[in-house]
């Protein structure tokens, strides 16, 4: 994906009618073969990241284990660090943008969700981007969801099923819906 197409997705409103909808519908039909491929058949580690560096059109590291299935809408406003270790069946919506940095880890059936619909009935096709953004460090809890616009700090942990609806600070447990501080971290 270009950075053209990057740019005109981060931070907004895109409605049902805006031509941008046929570029995403394209590169997510492209995406869907590698999806199934990924997650349908026996590969490597070697093999998985190499699948997924097609998906997310980016060199993944040799570092980052991804364990099928793996799902994402998108696939190509991903960014992945080293040492990063996703388990199964997480979910990136990733139209707004998941960056995660080096040494992350992501539990089984994590929701990254960078995209809402809009609020007004006559709108409401229509989707507002927002980046998720996890720090180095950073553990997500299984069945955790992080929300759009959310930054999860260095070194921090979501506890399984939370729900994170706003920023997580740097060296802390979050619990719960909505997710909130349960204790601090110290090193």
């Amino acid at each position: 994906m270009n950075n053209t197409l990057k740019t005109r997705l981060n931070n907004r409103e895109i409605s049902i009618s805006d031509p941008i909808f046929e570029e995403i519908n394209h590169i997510q039909m492209e995406n869907e073969e590698r999806l199934v491929h990924l997650n349908t058949e026996f590969h490597s580690k070697q093999e998985r990241n190499q699948i997924l560096s097609t998906i997310i059109d980016a060199e993944v590291d040799e570092t980052v284990t991804i364990l099928p299935p793996f799902h994402t809408d998108f696939g190509k406003h991903i960014t992945l660090g080293k040492h990063i270790f996703i388990n199964r069946n997480a979910m990136f919506v990733d139209l707004g943008g998941i960056t995660l940095d080096d040494h992350v880890l992501i539990g089984p059936r994590v929701n990254l969700i960078t995209v809402d619909h809009l609020i007004e009935p006559e709108k409401r096709r229509g989707l507002n981007t927002k980046p998720i953004h996890v720090k180095r460090n950073a553990w997500i809890g299984a069945a955790a969801t992080i929300l759009p616009g959310v930054t999860i700090g260095e070194n921090s942990i979501i506890a399984a099923g939370a729900i994170v609806t706003k920023d997580v600070p740097d060296n802390v447990i979050v619990v719960g819906s909505p997710a909130r501080i349960t204790n601090e971290l110290s090193f």
